[in-house]
């Protein structure tokens, strides 16, 4: 998806790969043969990028996707559920282990948006949902088949769900255990912009680079600000949104974006 210079790394004994190119961080779930499906390796994998890009400021935002054309994340690895998951305890240890990788992202301060093609289901789909943006080939397909495993959807997944689709489709989902394509998931909001499957990858790049443009500080605030209003109001966090307002009215980049408006000419960003 990268240009072909970009290098790419390794991480899960493969499974996870990670690259960047001009701005953009890449990650990929490589497990195509399992339609990359997520393994407890892939999910610690998934932290230490997430780590690496949090550090880097060459990387302004990030894409994730997953590898071949079969799925982006086709769920949970179920191979690993009678070893892992096999009780409530067994279910507790499974969620604070991969909880790692999860609330990394979750806390993730860059942009993030999800290059969806195939299936996206189950756990692939909260992934999805934890991202800022989602755009999907119009070959795509949504779910959550929890009803069908006997398994209790995560209710901060839950959550995600409800603010993007509101109760009814969040019913109609986890109840039914249907999947959805890729037309209806951009009907009910689930996903921000349907494509072709010929157009996913420029689609995803235009978006990716535009957002690398324009100045981290001001999409940092905006982040910071929707995640913290869509909790209850008893919940936020005003003083962190305060914070980030003042850094941005104090920044240099405050200073350029107002130096290039008035000479006509594209801001040069630096984060700072």
């Amino acid at each position: 998806m990268l240009p072909e210079g970009a290098v790419t790394r390794e991480f899960a004994g493969g499974k996870m790969l990670a690259a960047k190119d001009d701005g953009i961080g890449l990650i990929t779930f490589n497990q195509p043969e399992k339609r990359n499906a997520m393994s407890i390796e892939m999910w610690l994998g998934f932290g230490e990028i997430l780590d690496e890009f949090a550090e880097d400021d060459s990387v302004k935002v990030v894409i994730l996707t997953g590898a071949g054309n079969k799925a982006f994340v086709s769920g949970a690895d179920i191979s690993q559920f009678e070893k892992n998951r096999n009780s409530a305890d067994a279910q507790k240890e499974y969620d604070r282990v991969t909880g790692i990788g999860r609330n990394k992202f979750i806390a993730f301060r860059k942009p993030t948006i999800c290059r969806i093609r195939g299936f996206c289901m189950g756990g692939g789909l909260a992934i999805a949902m934890s991202a800022d943006l989602r755009i999907a080939a119009e070959d795509s397909q949504f779910g959550i088949p929890a009803a069908r495993l006997s398994i209790a959807y995560a209710p901060h997944s839950v959550k995600q769900l409800i603010d993007l689709v509101g109760p009814a489709h969040a019913r109609m989902i986890l109840y039914t255990a249907k999947r959805i394509d890729a037309a209806e998931a951009e009907r009910i909001g689930l996903i921000n912009r349907m494509t072709t499957v010929e157009d996913l990858n420029d689609v995803v790049l235009d978006v990716a680079r535009s957002i690398a443009d324009n100045a981290p500080l001001s999409i940092q605030a905006s982040k910071i600000t929707i995640n913290e209003m869509l909790k209850d109001e008893s919940q936020r966090d005003m003083e962190a949104i305060r914070k980030i307002g003042e850094i941005c009215f104090d920044s240099a980049d405050y200073k350029e974006g107002r130096q290039a408006f008035m000479e006509k000419r594209p801001p040069r960003f630096t984060g700072r």
